[in-house]
């Protein structure tokens, strides 16, 4: 599990980084699908995906994109920040078994509206999987200042 660390829009800046890497397993898949509702048989069947260009059992797209939420919410920008957008370019498949490393960048702020622009990549052992961008808006440090007891 991430370790929560709470930036501020006044400690951002253009190039900082950060990520994760997740290893899939079943119980994720499984879990993801009881949660969502999405049972496609491509992600919880070995017999039916066989049969598919992928040759076995895939996760869904949506759960390697919460792995991207994961970071945004928790490291970079963090607790407090909100998603506005997200557009996302699915290039290969992650395999059960398969790590997954996340990596999200801060390529544009915006400081007028407290929004960060962020460059988003999902790679398996190299290749990339997933990309796109994210929009946040992020809490100013006078926004998150707890005031002082009357």
């Amino acid at each position: 599990m991430l370790e929560l660390r709470t930036l501020h829009f006044e400690d951002l800046a253009v190039g900082m980084r950060d990520g994760l890497s997740k290893t899939v397993s079943s119980s994720d898949v499984v879990g993801f699908a009881e949660i969502t509702g999405d049972r496609n048989p491509i992600h919880l069947s070995e017999h039916f995906a066989a049969r598919t260009p992928f040759g076995t059992r895939i996760a869904h797209g949506l759960y390697t994109a919460g792995l991207i939420s994961a970071v945004l919410g928790t490291r970079l920008p963090g607790p407090g920040a909100v998603y506005l957008s997200q557009n996302l370019r699915f290039r290969a498949p992650v395999r059960i078994g398969d790590t997954v490393a996340v990596t999200v960048e801060v390529v544009e702020l915006v400081p007028e509206k407290q929004r960060v622009a962020l460059r988003c990549t999902c790679t398996v052992a190299g290749e990339v999987v997933l990309e796109g961008d994210a929009l946040v808006k992020v809490p100013s440090r006078e926004e998150t200042r707890v005031p002082p007891p009357l």
